[in-house]
């Protein structure tokens, strides 16, 4: 950790304790000067943090911050974990060492200045109120063993976060976590090599822990966090139980492919059974939704039948 950033996460300490805490009570405590308090506040603020200044009485969080517990989680992770309180993103620094990593290997920030989601939509994410997870993982027999990959994958986020209490969480196609119809975390997978003689690919994951307000307005979405559901979450317990859960899916996942899991997708699927609109493009296709398909793809009833859908730009909406 930086002397910049040791800095600042003293500074959150003080003032996750609730309540104001004085610019004078700050310098003291760190041994720095009221000037230096002052500008680490402000860049606190431009990484997403919302802090509240008022004169005379100094600095208070709007909302609490949950950082991770570095020493717990590199002691008790059974891979190599590496942990930053900055970083582009965490699947392309995974990407950049592929060649060095093992199966299971994770990689972990407390802020992203160039975080993605799906179809490359910027991923909103402001220091330490969200997971931002990615995970190594070696496909032996190419990107043709990865179908439906990221189906499993949402089943195993969906297991993490019932494990730890959240039961009221389900999926949406193909891979985004909902609570109360409102999006909790989401997926993007990315790999590199072949179809049929091995591929490595990267498992990121965000998980919203405690949505700062002006970093919420900013997104173009329903959207709910963890904190509506747990008064304060443990995102070091989160991201263990995640990294155990991963690597026992996909072991399953290796071995008996998508089918292995079926049972465990439409049991959490929240639009099961509804009248949903596909978007395919400029196009859309509405009618029943039965579920998915061996592939991972969608099976729509239509007044033409059953009908599948898998693959490319493809949008999944409730009627």
């Amino acid at each position: 950790m930086s002397g910049q950033w040791h800095r600042k996460r003293e500074i959150l300490a003080h003032l996750n304790g609730g309540g104001f805490v004085s610019g004078q009570l700050l310098a003291q405590s760190l041994g720095i000067s009221r000037a230096a308090v002052g500008k680490h506040i402000a860049a606190l603020t431009d990484y997403g943090i919302d802090i509240c200044s008022v004169k005379g009485k100094g600095y208070k969080l709007f909302a609490p911050v949950f950082l991770i517990d570095a020493p717990q989680l590199l002691a008790h992770c059974g891979n190599r974990c590496f942990y930053f309180d900055e970083l582009a993103s965490t699947n392309a620094f995974l990407l950049q060492h592929a060649d060095e990593l093992q199966c299971g290997d994770i990689c972990i920030s407390e802020f992203q200045s160039a975080g993605r989601g799906r179809r490359g939509r910027k991923w909103v994410s402001p220091y330490g109120s969200h997971l931002y997870f990615s995970m190594f993982w070696h496909l032996p027999q190419g990107m043709s063993q990865a179908m439906g990959l990221s189906l499993v994958v949402a089943c195993s986020l969906v297991q993490t976060l019932q494990t730890l209490g959240a039961h009221d969480v389900g999926v949406k196609w193909p891979n985004d976590i909902f609570f109360e119809d409102r999006k909790l975390a989401g997926v993007l997978i990315e790999m590199t090599g072949t179809a049929d003689s091995g591929c490595d690919l990267v498992i990121g994951i965000g998980v919203n822990i405690a949505m700062p307000e002006q970093q919420g307005a900013l997104i173009d979405q329903p959207w709910s966090d963890l904190q509506q559901i747990w008064e304060h979450p443990d995102k070091t317990l989160l991201a263990k139980t995640l990294q155990r859960q991963l690597c026992a899916d996909l072991r399953v996942f290796e071995q008996a492919g998508l089918a292995a899991f079926t049972a465990r997708w439409h049991e959490a699927d929240i639009y099961l059974g509804k009248e949903v609109r596909l978007l395919l493009g400029n196009n859309s296709i509405s009618g029943s939704y039965q579920g998915i398909d061996a592939q991972g793809g969608i099976i729509l009833k239509t007044a033409d039948g059953l009908e599948h859908f898998v693959g490319g730009e493809i949008s999944l909406r409730a009627n």
